[in-house]
C-alpha cells in the first residue's frame, strides 16, 4: 500500500481540473495574445475567466493578478521588483519563512538594501510589537507567509498588514499554503502584494501569479521584459491550458473549502488519537490553535524522523520544505521555535488533503508506531 500525506510539498490534480484544462491542449490551442482571430480570442477569453476564478477567492480584480510560473517567481517578482532602482531600501521579513522569500532577502543585502528578520515565538507566531519595533524611515516592505509551510501555523496577516498600511509600507504575503485555506481579503487585510500556486490547491505544476494592488503597481518593476504581456509586468506568452486549471481550482476551493476543512479537521484529529494512543513520547511543533486543519508537525523523543521515514517506504510523508529537502542539517524553522538540533531532527511534517481517506489515516498511523516500535528495540 502507498499512502501520500504530504499534501505541503503539492497536491494530487483534481481530475475536474484536468478535464477543464484538456480541450487547451489539443482544440483550442491559439495564443491568447492573438486576438485578431478566433483561436487566439477563445483563448483570451479563458484566461480572463480563469482569472476571475483565482481573484474572487481573495477579494481582488482579476486586472491586479499577474500571471508567474509559481509562488516562487511571484516571492521574487514582489521582493526583487519593489526595490529594483532604489538604494539601501530596508526589508522585514521572518526567520521561518520559505526559502524563495529568505534566499531572495539575502541576495538583496548583498546587493546592498537592509534586511530584518524577526524572530518566532515557541508557537511558531510573529509578535506585531516585534514589527513595530523594526519598522524604520528607510523601510519599504514587509514580507510576511499567512501559513507556514513546514508547521501549517497561521500568521496574524491581518494585524500585520493594517500596521504596515498605518505607516505607509507596502504588505507582501506568501500565500501558497494559505491561498483558499484561511480567510484572505486583500482589501480587508492590507495586502498590497500575495504570491500564490496553484500546486498547492489541487491544480497544475508550473503556474502561480502575483496579486498587486492599483496602489503598488507603480512601485513594482518587472523582472522579466520580452513581448510586454501582462501589462509588461511580466512578459511572455501565457500558458493557457494552465491557467484555466489554476482557475477552476480556485473556484474549488473557494465552493468546497468549508466543508473540506472541516472533514481535515476530523481526520487530523483521528490521527493525532490514533499515534498518540499507540506511541508514547509524542510531542506537536508549533502552535495547535492557530494552525492550519491539515498540518501535523511532530516529533517522537528518541526517534530519529529520517530513519523512520526509511522504515515506512509506502508512507509519502516529510521532514521538512520541499524547498529545502535534502539539506543535512534540521529545519531552520523548527530550530526558529526553539528546539534543540536533536528535537529538530526527530521532526516529521504530515500533511493531511483532499484525497485522504480514514483507512489511509489509520494505516499510517499503525505503520509510523510499528517503526517506532522497531526502532526502540
Amino acid at each position: 500500500m502507498n499512502v501520500f500525506l504530504d499534501y505541503q510539498s503539492t497536491t494530487p490534480l483534481d481530475p475536474r481540473v484536468l478535464d477543464a484544462m484538456l480541450p487547451y491542449f489539443t482544440e483550442h490551442f491559439g495564443n491568447p495574445h492573438s486576438v485578431e482571430h478566433a483561436f487566439g480570442l477563445s483563448a483570451h477569453r479563458a484566461i480572463d475567466g480563469a482569472l476571475a476564478q483565482v481573484a474572487g477567492v481573495i477579494g481582488a480584480d482579476s486586472a491586479d493578478l499577474t500571471i508567474t510560473s509559481g509562488a516562487t517567481e511571484a516571492n521574487n517578482l514582489a521582493l526583487r521588483g519593489v526595490v529594483a532602482g532604489t538604494k539601501r531600501a530596508h526589508l522585514i521579513s521572518v526567520v521561518t519563512e520559505h526559502p524563495s522569500v529568505l534566499k531572495t532577502l539575502e541576495a538583496l543585502k548583498a546587493d546592498g538594501h537592509a534586511v530584518s528578520l524577526l524572530e518566532v515565538d515557541a508557537d511558531g507566531l510573529v509578535d506585531p510589537a516585534a514589527l513595530a519595533a523594526a519598522i524604520r524611515p528607510t523601510t519599504r516592505l514587509v514580507s510576511v507567509m499567512a501559513v507556514n509551510s513546514e508547521i501549517g501555523v497561521i500568521q496574524p496577516y491581518a494585524e500585520l498588514g493594517h500596521m504596515c498600511r498605518s505607516h505607509g509600507i507596502l504588505f507582501h504575503v506568501d500565500a501558497a499554503q494559505g491561498f483558499g485555506r484561511v480567510p484572505l481579503d486583500v482589501r480587508r487585510d492590507g495586502i498590497d502584494l500575495m504570491s500564490v500556486s496553484a500546486h498547492k490547491i489541487y491544480g497544475p505544476k508550473g503556474v502561480g501569479a502575483l496579486y498587486v494592488s492599483p496602489a503598488a503597481r507603480s512601485q513594482v518593476s518587472a523582472q522579466i521584459t520580452g513581448g510586454g504581456q501582462q501589462g509588461g509586468l511580466r512578459s511572455g506568452t501565457l500558458p493557457t491550458p494552465l491557467i484555466v486549471g489554476f482557475g477552476v481550482a480556485a473556484w474549488l476551493m473557494q465552493e468546497e473549502g468549508g466543508a473540506e476543512a472541516a472533514r481535515l479537521a476530523s481526520l487530523r484529529s483521528r490521527l493525532w488519537d490514533a499515534l498518540t494512543a499507540q506511541v508514547d513520547g509524542i510531542q506537536l511543533n508549533g502552535s495547535a490553535d492557530h494552525r492550519w486543519v491539515g498540518n501535523l508537525n511532530l516529533r517522537i523523543d528518541g526517534i530519529d524522523a529520517d530513519s523512520l521515514l526509511l522504515m515506512v517506504p509506502g508512507l509519502a510523508i516529510s521532514t521538512g520544505s520541499a524547498c529545502s529537502a535534502g539539506t543535512p542539517e534540521p529545519s531552520k524553522v523548527l530550530r526558529a521555535l526553539g528546539l534543540s538540533m536533536d528535537a529538530a531532527s526527530q521532526s516529521m511534517r504530515i500533511g493531511l488533503g483532499r484525497m485522504t481517506t480514514d483507512a489511509e489515516v489509520d494505516w499510517a498511523a499503525a505503520q509510523i508506531a510499528g517503526a517506532v516500535m522497531r526502532l526502540r528495540g
